[in-house]
């Protein structure tokens, strides 16, 4: 019975964290639901010449092959006065991008812009590492910054930069959109994911005061504020979640505007989602060793921010969680069927099904704010709605590793996220040379766990003496339909 109860309490923990969890959302859904737009807010006056600040666009740029060109094109398009921007092109590119992009640059120049190239030959700190060094040059009073595959509109200064006439503010943030959002399942689920996360937790946290986090794209920060902060550090995969904490805890606010949304590229291929699910769950585990210290022994922040910055940082740990109690709800279907006397406390678990109940409430608001209410939009939610858990769940594994390899402290290279400037599912992508080709032995341990939750499935028709035991079948059902998904794209996605 020793093994047994190991297996219920951990089956019981993991269980209480994801209710915890869940009652954290539902109380940003509350948030959400609350929030008021303050409409007599101090801005700059744009019409006077002498309230517009002078601005630095960085690029942080690594082997961008695809979609440079674009980028380039696209921030020339930019609406704001030229004596008064810049444009820093931050290339840590070690392929041939490194000189068609200077020839671009060129060019762009030629055409009155502000614009520099600034390259490394030592990737020190990676991106942290080169916005640092941009920064020592740059000559805005406040540093927007866009990742390789977002294309802000030409207006997108106009509407961020008057907000920072509040001299208490060091951030504004904006929404990410999608481009290419329909491309395919696995883009459609990534979408359906940030979407809840652009939505309801940045506006429910930022709308109470708690604390949000600069996306490490598609914002734009006061200098001084990442000064003042302890400037950019490498340490941590995540080096926007590390500086928007240690400028929160300075008592800097954030400003995150729901309405600006700036469109950008999901990645299309499960290797490409995989390396970014790894940097972003390990960065935040990695920021909770970090900061967990901090953020408790502060002084200034009431004890709900505390509560839910912490539950903020854990984020990604709700993973490990996740698959804890999905490869020990087997056990427990036998465990369950085994032994009477334990009924009633399977009785009380089963009211954890409601942190189920109230993902699915939160994420539907979200989804209908976005795409309508009607009975075909509401069915066409639950289909998504399945799916996105599913294959959430079948990443479990995955980030799991990430997670605890971030806990433990272990410290692995920035690993850039590949960019195909592809929009339509006949475009090919499978020539694209930053595509990871080694497979990865997780991917074998997850075929492993498909065949394992359908195993799980069988013993519903199989454990005790009433006719089976059908309480998990949904579950492994969903469980063996991600992992199967993770599995065979893992396979098949190669070039």
């Amino acid at each position: 019975m020793l093994l047994e109860t190991i297996i219920i309490v951990v089956y019981t923990i993991a269980l209480l964290l994801i209710f915890m969890y869940a009652l954290a959302q539902l109380n940003l859904l509350f948030n959400y639901l609350s929030a008021k737009k303050d409409t007599n807010e101090v801005k700059f006056d744009f019409s006077n010449p002498d309230e517009i600040p002078h601005i630095t666009i960085q690029l942080p740029v690594y082997n961008e092959m695809y979609v440079m060109e674009r980028l380039l094109n696209n921030i020339a398009e930019i609406d704001y006065p030229r004596h008064k921007l810049e444009i820093q092109v931050l290339d840590d590119s070690t392929d041939e991008t490194v000189e068609s992009t200077r020839k671009h640059i060129e060019t762009l120049e030629a055409k009155g812009l502000d614009i520099k190239h600034i390259t490394r030959t030592i990737r020190t700190g990676f991106k942290a590492g080169a916005l640092k060094e941009g920064l020592e040059v740059a000559k805005g009073e406040f540093i927007a910054i866009f990742d390789s595959d977002f294309l802000p509109k030409p207006d997108w200064l106009k509407r961020t930069v008057p907000y920072f006439k509040n001299k208490s503010i060091g951030v504004v943030q904006t929404r990410w959109g999608h481009i290419n959002r329909n491309y395919s399942i696995l883009t459609k689920i990534q979408a359906f994911a940030l979407d809840a996360h652009f939505t309801l937790e940045q506006v429910g946290r930022n709308s109470k005061g708690h604390f949000i986090n600069f996306n490490g794209t598609a914002g734009i920060w006061r200098k001084t504020c990442i000064i003042d902060a302890g400037n950019w550090e490498g340490d941590t995969l995540t080096e926007d979640l590390d500086l928007s904490y240690r400028a929160q805890l300075k008592k800097w606010e954030f400003k995150y505007l729901e309405e600006v949304e700036t469109p950008a590229e999901l990645p299309i291929v499960i290797s490409a989602a995989r390396s970014q699910q790894f940097r972003w769950n390990k960065g935040g585990a990695e920021n909770f060793r970090k900061m967990l210290m901090r953020v408790l022994k502060n002084d200034h922040i009431s004890a709900k921010t505390k509560v839910h910055g912490l539950l903020h940082l854990l984020n990604s740990s709700m993973f490990l969680n996740i698959f804890i109690v999905a490869v020990l709800s087997i056990p427990m279907l036998y465990i369950k069927n085994e032994y009477e006397h334990l009924e009633s406390y399977f009785v009380v678990m089963s009211f954890f099904v409601i942190s189920t109940v109230i993902f699915f409430i939160c994420y539907w608001i979200m989804y209908r704010n976005t795409y309508g209410s009607s009975i075909k939009d509401f069915m066409n939610y639950v289909g998504m709605f399945f799916v996105f858990f599913s294959i959430a769940m079948g990443f479990s594994l995955h980030n799991s590793i990430a997670v605890i390899e971030g806990h433990l402290g272990k410290k692995s290279e920035f690993v850039r996220t590949p960019k195909f400037n592809i929009s339509k599912f006949k475009d090919n992508w499978k020539n694209n040379k930053y595509i990871k080709k080694k497979l990865s032995m997780n991917v074998i341990f997850e075929g492993m766990l498909m065949l394992y939750f359908g195993f799980g499935m069988y013993s519903a028709f199989v454990v005790g003496d009433k006719g089976g035991d059908f309480g998990l079948f949904p579950f492994h059902l969903m469980l063996f339909i991600g992992f199967g998904y993770v599995f065979f794209k893992s396979l098949t996605s190669k070039v």
